[in-house]
């Protein structure tokens, strides 16, 4: 099958790179260009959806925004093509997108991901999808290549990315959770390994848990999913929960620190580098 993909940031390329081992042929734009292996990297977006499925894994609203609508580049899309969102974009552009592609006339499957570069490196992603029933049956063999189980959350499409977003805002809650845990214990005697090493072993052995405590432990914030990645999702929730008139005291407060995080030279970093800034703002 003909699969075009736009967007080759770590995620886009591990989907491509994937999608062109298992035999598709895979035609890639990127704005910042370069070579994927396998890959064939076209010159346009528009090239990209002449093509009998297209996936965006663009950076947020404006990029799909600017790239695909502003453009008019999805109203020329290759008739019957199914066009897969995998971005973490707003509820509210989601719902925007909908009546694009039926303006358009292209299948809009949401596909949203949960998982690092390093898991959809190895096609272990778990994908958040919504949309018509026949369109998910009809790309569940394509989404398997990139994913270890496809969560089907309904036939409506902006339900996947309020998930996602949801998803998001645990994560960092999980974080600072565990910072605020080290602050009180550490203080107290208890080094962070001997901590951590009880809380996988009881109450929380979650990945969330494992994957950022080691990189507390550590002390190493590396860059896997950016801190500013992080604080536009946490924005996008914030905006979510106020278009539904709710107040959600918890985001408030991770969007906050993460704020900090970043305006403290973090933006870069990955987003646990959160706990970082909460474990060592007693000195600041």
């Amino acid at each position: 099958m003909e699969i075009g993909v736009i967007g080759l940031g770590a995620m886009g390329q591990a989907m491509a790179k994937n999608l062109a081992a298992a035999g598709h042929t895979v035609k890639a734009w990127s704005r910042s260009g370069g070579e994927v292996a396998g890959v064939n990297v076209v010159d346009t977006p528009e090239q990209a959806l002449q093509a009998d499925i297209a996936l965006t894994m663009l950076s947020d609203d404006s990029a799909i925004r600017e790239v695909l609508l502003d453009t008019g580049v999805l109203s020329r899309a290759k008739p019957g093509l199914v066009h897969v969102v995998a971005s973490t974009i707003s509820v509210s552009f989601s719902r925007e997108l909908v009546a694009c592609h039926r303006e358009a006339g292209i299948d809009y499957l949401a596909a949203p991901v949960l998982g690092r570069p390093d898991v959809a490196a190895k096609g272990e992603l778990n994908i958040l999808a919504a949309g018509a029933s026949a369109t998910l049956e009809k790309l569940s063999p394509i989404l398997e290549v990139i994913g270890k189980r496809i969560w089907n959350l309904g036939e409506e499409q902006p339900t996947a990315h309020a998930a996602k977003i949801a998803c998001n805002m645990m994560i960092t809650m999980a974080i600072e959770a565990m910072a605020e845990a080290v602050v009180l214990t550490e203080e107290n005697g208890l080094a962070r390994e001997r901590f951590f090493d009880l809380i996988l072993n009881t109450l929380f052995g979650s990945r969330s848990y494992q994957v950022y405590s080691a990189n507390i432990i550590q002390d190493r914030y590396e860059p896997g999913f950016k801190a500013s990645l992080g604080w536009k999702d946490l924005r996008l929730a914030d905006a979510a929960a106020e278009q539904l008139g709710r107040d959600l005291p918890m985001l408030r407060a991770v969007l906050e620190q993460m704020a900090k995080a970043v305006s403290a030279g973090g933006g870069d970093k990955d987003w646990s580098v959160m706990a970082d800034y909460t474990i060592r703002s007693i000195d600041r």
